[in-house]
């Protein structure tokens, strides 16, 4: 048990994503999904005791992950080596988020036909999902964004802290731009 243990933890360390509960069985070298779930169980109850900053989750979709608490994201960013999204992407992510729902063309229009490859990976990461009307494709956030990003609360909060955010640091054209926007969209 205690090597399938240290299987899973490495697994999770080092994955830098969520795993599922199958990548874990696999990572542990059990076959068993009742051990794997024991080690795992064994492994999330440690942490709590031990970590201050770190913890392992299970996300709504059954994976689990080994995260730093979003409290403590903006304390070590400037350590960080790589961002989990390339800024162009995080942009379309937070476009996403202000202005969800919001529909492909309308995306396009506004980033880009680059949106296209942000979608895809935005998807990847199950940060973004979408609704098929007709032709068009309608994205809107996930609960996993949500739980990444140390958001609590419904959309329209999130809307107005993003605008927050916003005001605080743009210009004076980019609030105008921002304010044509939200008159646009609603």
């Amino acid at each position: 048990m205690n090597e399938a243990t240290a299987r899973i933890e490495a697994a999770l360390y080092s994955a830098g994503r969520p795993l599922s509960i199958e990548e874990l069985i696999r990572a542990s070298g059990t076959e068993s999904r009742t051990k794997t779930q024991e080690c795992l169980n064994s492994i999330i109850k440690k942490a709590k005791t031990v970590f201050k900053a770190i913890e392992i989750i299970t996300l709504p979709d059954g994976s689990y992950v080994f995260q730093l608490k979003p409290e403590y994201s903006s304390t070590v960013k400037k350590y960080a080596s790589k961002p989990i999204l390339p800024n162009a992407t995080l942009k379309t992510l937070s476009y996403i988020a202000y202005m969800q729902p919001i529909s492909s063309k309308q995306l396009v229009e506004t980033r880009g036909s680059g949106v296209y490859a942000h979608l895809k990976e935005l998807k990847q990461l199950d940060f973004i999902s979408n609704q098929n009307v007709g032709r068009l494709k309608i994205y809107t956030t996930t609960e996993k964004f949500q739980k990444y990003f140390g958001i609590q609360g419904d959309v329209e909060n999130l809307k107005q802290r993003l605008f927050s955010k916003i005001r605080k640091t743009a210009t004076r054209s980019e609030m105008r731009a921002v304010a044509s926007l939200t008159t646009e969209s609603s």
